[in-house]
């Protein structure tokens, strides 16, 4: 693996469409003396975030020293360098570098390291033929931890359906006994095929084998009630779950008020918030952004701009999601200075919005006149992304007349009101997909432990890949 990442730039420069050497042929033949020089895990995995060239972020990942890479440090390095070369239509590149990581793996945490950056390429079979393969080499008797981090990856790539059927063989074919939270996996897989019997019928399962239900499993089936406005039987839930000792976390307040943020007033998540603080739950990042969202959904834009300027007093910053949201709504109600300001900001920050927000407000500035600033923020976007990637922007260049020196273009004249209306769908529907399923953090940046990441989430710290 030493000229690994040499290997693959060589292949990019002889496959102009981006697919690279075949990564399983560079694994076989690299030779060493040309990698670059250490670099410690945590200076990698901050390069790593900003670097979105597949093949650069190999050379990233192979250029760590190895001494300083804990499991954690695995799963966060190898899965965004799996990303990269999965989101440039690479899977067969992504699955031979996670491939080759496996032989190393030879503990339980390192191999459910490995386990879950195969949800990151969007390659769950992969990883449950990596779990077979391996599994059997590990001390007996096995742990849940491998077991969990891949069933967890099925999860996270929306194969929930194969969950339980994956729970009850592999755990009876491998001789692992389930813990709390393989059972808080299985829950979510059910929450997610809205199969609430089933669901409920997990928590009494568990209760006969001695094992306690915990606050994110019933976190799970609160948000699934929610979200199929089952509001009674949500705080029914709520009420069990106090009074079996389970104390509320952050991630169970922001369910509530997710379902205050879509459903209800601004004011009904504010008191979601003096809730938290009553009893010592600090409101994050994604509580206030359900506020902004209540905010924009009710009219009130300038209250949400409000409480965007004083994220940082309140101790938190905006995320990837604060910026795509914020974003559509203040192009929903033709405010494009205060949007161009939040653009400048997640350009500065590498959070960029998703594409299809993105274009929605470049499309914006340019049918109002605003030609130049379109221009400039196309061209900002376009630095940060490798050329395979760009197909999608200079697509839209071409379609609003940018590619061309030009400062007026016949869509750039009188369609303000057109604007606002195709904004208004980006926020509607922006909302309706992402929103609700960004209630709950996902874990997959945490510590490999037996708390591998139960619930899935859509709001991601990713800047926009390709076109909208």
């Amino acid at each position: 693996m030493a000229a690994l990442a040499i290997l693959l730039r060589h292949g990019r420069r002889t496959h102009p469409r981006g697919h690279g050497i075949s990564l399983s042929r560079a694994l076989s033949t690299a030779t060493a003396g040309t990698e670059p020089a250490a670099l410690s895990a945590s200076t990698a995995k901050q390069r790593l975030r900003r670097e979105h060239d597949p093949d650069r972020a190999v050379s990233i990942l192979e250029a760590i020293d190895t001494a300083s890479l804990s499991a954690a440090s695995t799963r966060q390095a190898l899965s965004l360098a799996a990303r990269r070369l999965s989101r440039s239509r690479r899977g067969a590149d992504a699955a031979a570098l996670l491939a080759s990581h496996l032989p190393a793996s030879t503990t339980e945490p390192h191999l459910a390291a490995v386990l879950c950056s195969y949800a990151s390429a969007n390659l769950p079979e992969k990883a449950l033929e990596a779990f077979r393969s391996a599994v059997p080499s590990l001390p007996t008797p096995v742990s849940p931890l491998p077991f969990n981090a891949l069933l967890s990856s099925f999860l996270r790539c929306r194969r929930h359906h194969r969950v339980p059927v994956l729970f009850f063989e592999l755990s009876k074919e491998f001789s692992i006994t389930p813990n709390a939270t393989s059972y808080g996996i299985l829950v979510k897989a059910y929450c997610m095929t809205r199969d609430d019997v089933k669901a409920k019928q997990v928590l009494d399962q568990m209760r006969e084998q001695g094992i306690s239900p915990t606050t994110t499993i019933y976190t799970s089936l609160i948000d699934s009630m929610y979200k199929q406005k089952k509001t009674e039987e949500a705080e029914h839930l709520w009420k069990e779950m106090v009074e079996s000792g389970c104390k509320p976390d952050v991630a169970t307040y922001n369910v509530k008020a997710m379902n205050y943020g879509l459903n209800g007033k601004p004011e009904e998540v504010l008191e979601v918030m003096r809730e938290m603080e009553a009893v010592g739950v600090k409101p994050d990042t994604i509580t206030y952004n359900f506020l902004m969202t209540s905010y924009c959904r009710n009219g009130k834009v300038e209250d949400a701009k409000a409480v965007y300027h004083s994220l940082a007093e309140k101790g938190c910053s905006a995320n990837a999601a604060t910026y795509r949201h914020m974003l559509a709504a203040l192009c929903a109600h033709g405010d494009f200075d205060a949007a161009l300001g939040i653009v400048k900001e997640s350009l500065k920050r590498h959070k960029v919005p998703d594409s299809r927000t993105m274009k929605g407000f470049v499309e914006g500035l340019a049918k109002g006149g605003r030609v130049v600033e379109a221009k400039n923020v196309i061209a900002e976007v376009k630095k940060r992304f490798p050329e395979n990637l760009l197909s999608g922007w200079k697509e839209l260049e071409k379609e609003l007349g940018l590619d061309v020196d030009s400062k007026d273009t016949p869509q750039s004249k009188g369609a303000s009101g057109e604007t606002v209306a195709e904004c208004k769908s980006v926020a509607a529907d922006t909302e309706a997909v992402d929103l609700e399923g960004s209630a709950i953090k996902d874990a997959a940046s945490e510590e490999p432990s037996d708390e591998v990441p139960v619930i899935e989430v859509s709001s991601s710290e990713e800047a926009p890949q390709g076109p909208a």
